[in-house]
């Protein structure tokens, strides 16, 4: 099928072209308990369609993308891709390039061992200690074989294989009566035991704590400590400012060379793009345009070294870069014990938590919290948490020790100063 789309785009006339194949292995375990209920075996095959289109003698280049499945017939993939450059010619962007560089630097493709990965993860989940008062209802185990074939009309192309897994969880928390679920879902490549133990004893700690907890008092300006994967969108704020588009679009006013904040006296930021990431359900060193990731920063010190982004963008700000597929951000200086010192509040479960990238607008329902005032902690549920990351850079703190969440390796703790608490108490 990867040739016969090969060879179709070739004769279609098309300007330029990506073929990307993606199939799949997946192995879907479902339990009640710590029983097995069902499994079953999912076998996917799909190709990405990408065609380029040029326009008026070259003065505009118009693209259009779409899904093809193998089981198409063969008129029925001919009129898909005439539909897709039919489509192209309508869409006018200042002219690019596709990728024409070499892959120079793929590794070694390994089968991956899908039963050695689901049994880890069930030795983790099966480690953790249930009470009467808070057990595991059920789980469900996704663990993938995921095989990427690319190639371009240039000649680019290459082919990874690499895990991708999922644990979704529902635990059951009661007292007096009362009873609650709570879910947590944990992504990665393969599987790291002890984080998904921890990560589930700490599910456990939560859903106790959702029985006794109070509601949220209104306080005003409060600094929050972020400790779970909810932290991970405020270091994709400063991934997002500084991507080829969002400057070309002119979302964002950050400059190569120059501090990402000026008046800042928190701690100074360093991210950087990784090419891999072990764990990570991303550890390929090559992104869907063709392009090798290298190891690098885009931010260093507080300053911004480069920007990252699509080939179109890349090219309209006159720069050679990629995708970013996995990152690590470094330049904490505080422990845990700076970190968690004084007044702050530190939700641990989240309704909904954002970072706005454009406006930088920060916002969170809380569903759990510890509340730390005055030498004193209380268990708080509703209200939310608010404010301006771009405020917030200026004095952000965070911790030396790093934790990974899947495709990002950012501090243990991070302690932004001067949000909002807005309180859920009935007046």
């Amino acid at each position: 099928m990867f040739e016969i789309l090969k060879a179709k785009l070739e004769a279609l006339g098309a300007d330029a072209w990506e073929l990307t194949e993606l199939h799949e292995k997946r192995w879907e375990f479902y339990f009640i308990r710590h029983e097995l209920d069902q499994n079953r075996y999912v076998n996917t095959l799909t190709y990405e369609v990408k065609v380029l289109k040029s326009i008026e003698d070259g003065k505009f280049i118009g693209s259009a993308s779409g899904e093809i499945s193998p089981t198409l017939s063969d008129e029925e993939i001919d009129k898909t891709l005439s539909e897709l450059l039919s489509r192209a010619g309508l869409v006018k962007n200042k002219p690019y390039s596709i990728t024409s560089k070499p892959i120079t630097a793929m590794p070694e493709t390994k089968e991956i061992d899908v039963s050695e990965i689901a049994e880890s993860f069930l030795e983790a989940v099966r480690a953790v200690k249930e009470t009467e008062s808070e057990d595991i209802n059920s789980y469900e185990l996704f663990v993938s074989e995921k095989r990427k074939r690319f190639l371009n009309s240039n000649g680019v192309g290459y082919t990874c294989v690499y895990p991708g897994s999922m644990l979704e969880i529902v635990i059951n928390a009661r007292r007096e009566g009362h009873e609650i679920e709570l879910y947590r879902a944990f992504r990665s490549g393969a599987c790291d035991k002890e984080k998904i133990e921890a990560d589930v004893k700490s599910a456990l700690r939560v859903g106790r704590d959702r029985l006794n907890a109070v509601a949220t008092p209104e306080l005003g300006d409060i600094d929050v400590v972020l400790s779970t994967a909810d932290a991970v969108s405020v270091y994709e704020y400063f991934l997002d400012n500084l991507s080829a588009g969002f400057k070309v679009r002119g979302m964002s006013d950050w400059e190569a060379g120059k501090p990402i904040c000026e008046e800042l006296s928190g701690d100074k930021l360093s991210f950087e793009v990784l090419s891999r990431l072990e764990n990570s359900s991303y550890d390929y060193p090559v992104d869907d345009e063709g392009r090798e990731i290298e190891d690098r920063f885009i931010i260093r010190d507080g300053v911004a070294e480069g920007y990252w982004g699509s080939r179109q963008f890349c090219e309209y700000l006159g720069i050679k870069s990629s995708d970013v597929l996995n990152f690590r951000c470094t330049g904490g200086t505080k422990t845990e014990d700076e970190l968690r010192s004084g007044d702050y509040i530190e939700p641990v479960e989240f309704s909904d938590f954002q970072v706005d990238s454009v406006s930088g607008s920060v916002a969170g329902e809380i569903r759990l919290a510890y509340l730390h005032r005055g030498g004193e902690t209380m268990i708080v549920t509703g209200g939310s948490v608010s404010g301006d990351m771009s405020e917030t850079i200026k004095t952000m703190a965070m911790s030396r020790k790093l934790k990974q969440y899947n495709y990002a390796v950012i501090p243990e703790i991070t302690r932004l100063r001067g949000l909002r608490l807005n309180g859920a108490e009935r007046k």
